[in-house]
């Protein structure tokens, strides 16, 4: 016998009921609002780029590529509308290795203690104290550096790095005298180190915990000491995530603002020394942001902040290719 047609009313009854099993399981629900989320991102970075693309517009229009280029006179003077930015540029380059130099090695120090030799019952605490250090602001990092840290480690360090300004090459970073006060990028770079350390040191304890125990067992019953089996199997195991933390460490040191700000001394100057005080991207915007009533002076700020993005999302896409690169000679375990 045939099924008799369905009414209006079933077939509503039957869309009903195919509408609920769709949001009950909610897979599709989700896929598509997942996507719309990260093609929410897209829009908004596109939408950031594309917005200082066009507010620079006078300043690129007057310059040219002489803005971001190294010259042999500086010139930085709003009064006669005339910006050049390389040495803004330089200060956030220098900074930022700076951090990383001196970071990189006591993250990996406290990710290792942390997760291979730390006793149990003093790993919680420490771990603690690690990410609390990541969540405290960058302006309580600068009124500490202002107070502490620039008279009593960066003041002193620079009087014991001047005499190596004599030597050939090394003279052009370590040019000196520095300031009494301390300030100075390499105060900026040291502030900026002890800020990304938490970060790094978080990310590359939870990188070494997630590498499976039978790599360890493996190696000491092959008869491999405990360093041997960090040094020559957990970190090379572990290396794409490590390097993952260490780029997410120096997006955060391109960025800092506040920190910086209050540190490096926020004087124009073409001078390549660590010891001399100057400006990075970031401190250049926020010191002059608000003062910028020339319509090519505000340009020229903002052409910093493009230039700024434009590095940030660079090194990105190249932290991604390192990751990947590295991830090719890895275990299939790690990349899953």
């Amino acid at each position: 016998m045939l099924n008799p047609p369905l009414t209006k009313q079933h077939k509503k009854l039957s869309l009903l009921d195919r509408a609920r099993r769709w949001l009950r399981h909610g897979d599709v629900p989700w896929q598509i609002l997942i996507f719309l989320m990260a093609f929410l991102v897209l829009i908004l970075v596109t939408a950031i780029g594309w917005l200082m693309w066009q507010e620079s517009a006078v300043s690129r229009e007057k310059f040219g590529w002489t803005f971001i280029m190294p010259a042999n006179e500086f010139a930085w003077n709003p009064i006669k509308s005339n910006f050049q930015s390389w040495p803004f540029i330089y200060g956030t380059l220098v900074t930022s290795f700076v951090a990383v130099v001196v970071a990189v090695p006591v993250s990996l120090g406290i990710a290792i203690f942390l997760a291979e030799l730390c006793p149990t019952w003093l790993r919680p605490p420490i771990s603690w104290l690690i990410e609390l250090l990541a969540a405290v602001p960058s302006v309580i990092y600068g009124l500490w550096g202002i107070f502490v840290f620039l008279p009593v480690v960066v003041a002193p360090l620079g009087k014991a790095l001047t005499p190596l300004g004599t030597l050939p090459i090394v003279n052009i970073f370590l040019e000196g005298p520095m300031p009494e006060s301390g300030a100075s990028r390499l105060a900026a770079g040291l502030i900026l180190a002890i800020m990304i350390i938490p970060t790094i040191a978080a990310v590359s304890r939870d990188v070494l915990l997630a590498i499976p125990n039978h790599q360890r067992e493996a190696s000491l019953a092959l008869g491999a000491t405990q360093w041997e089996t960090i040094w020559q199997v957990l970190l090379p195991y572990g290396l794409s995530g490590i390097l993952g933390a260490v780029i997410l460490g120096l997006g955060r040191a391109l960025g800092e603002t506040m920190a910086v700000t209050m540190v490096i001394g926020n004087s124009i100057s073409s001078s390549y020394s660590l010891l001399g005080p100057g400006y990075n991207m970031s401190s250049i915007i926020a010191n002059e942001f608000a003062e910028a009533v020339n319509a090519v002076h505000l340009s020229a700020l903002i052409e910093i902040g493009l230039v700024l993005f434009v590095m940030t999302f660079v090194l990105n896409i190249v932290a991604r290719f390192l990751v990947w690169q590295v991830a090719r000679k890895t275990p299939s375990e790690v990349r899953t």
